[in-house]
């Protein structure tokens, strides 16, 4: 039996889909139903029922982008922060193995030689170098908290996207939005993500932290031509000339935009599709919403 935490959520109904598919028992835990962000709570649950592998994919991430997060810094703080380290303890005193969706979007930029960052580079977008959003800031410390933690997958993800119309596609933002910031990224194909990281735990894959996103990296200005070429959308793109103006008129806390390097994952035998070739993929069978 699998037990999942923030089934509900974007990434989490993608984790319910996995497991359906693949026929693995699980348990969607619903907050409504136990507070599993009560240590007490989830520690007796875990000890009772002993779930051969946890998935936590609850977190706070901000409707309907992370400017939300700073209205909702309490909410925020305790769900990417706080929760996690409520959540290690008990699997810890249960002995269940688990997993945590984190994020990408605790860098900006790339390494000083432009590859992308690994898994062992100190997080440069985070609340200690005092230039990011509140969530990548809470991302971090998230990260931070479960340093050390055995038995535990820390999962990056970064800016998910699939081929189904939704507002919480990157490929649906970039359609609807009026103006967009060219930038460079990493990003991650929503159910390469959730199986990639599900096969950590079936391949045996050595616990600690992943870049799970699919190798390479694209612009805006590229993921809008495909979005062309493809004819899902034949609109005339606007953009900001630059990010100085993107955050005087659009935004109200800065953004993530970074370059991450996947490689550990692949040396661990799991493969993502390259980037490009998998947005081409996504944008040609595309199931627009109702």
């Amino acid at each position: 039996m699998i037990f999942l935490l923030g089934g509900s959520g974007y990434v989490g109904a993608a984790y319910q889909a996995l497991l359906q598919r693949k026929g693995v028992p699980f348990r969607n835990l619903r907050r409504a139903e136990l507070d599993y962000s009560d240590g007490a709570t989830l520690t007796e649950l875990l000890r009772r029922e002993k779930p051969a592998f946890l998935i936590n994919a609850a977190g706070y991430t901000g409707k309907p982008n992370v400017d939300a997060c700073e209205l909702h810094k309490a909410e925020c703080l305790f769900g990417n922060a706080v929760l996690p380290g409520t959540i290690a303890k008990a699997c810890a005193d249960a002995g269940v193995p688990w997993g945590h969706v984190s994020s990408g979007c605790i860098y900006t930029g790339s390494r000083p030689d432009g590859s992308g960052f690994t898994e062992s580079d100190t997080p440069n977008f985070s609340f200690r170098t005092n230039n990011c959003s509140f969530y990548s800031g809470t991302k971090a410390l998230g990260e931070e908290v479960l340093a050390g933690e055995p038995n535990v997958y820390l999962w990056r993800l970064r800016i998910p996207f699939n081929e189904v119309d939704s507002p919480r596609n990157y490929l649906t933002k970039l359609i609807r939005y009026a103006t967009l910031l060219d930038a460079a990224n990493s990003i991650s194909q929503l159910d390469e993500f959730v199986a990639a990281t599900f096969a950590c735990w079936e391949k045996n894959v050595p616990y600690g932290t992943y870049n799970v996103t699919n190798p390479g990296q694209v612009t805006t200005r590229e993921v809008v031509e495909l979005i062309r070429r493809t004819g899902v959308s034949t609109k005339e793109f606007e953009f900001f000339a630059d990010e100085a103006e993107f955050m005087a008129t659009a935004a109200k806390t800065p953004r993530s935009n970074c370059v991450m390097d996947s490689s550990k994952l692949a040396a661990a035998g799991i493969r993502l599709t390259e980037v490009h070739e998998a947005i081409e993929r996504d944008l040609r069978r595309w199931v627009r919403a109702n």
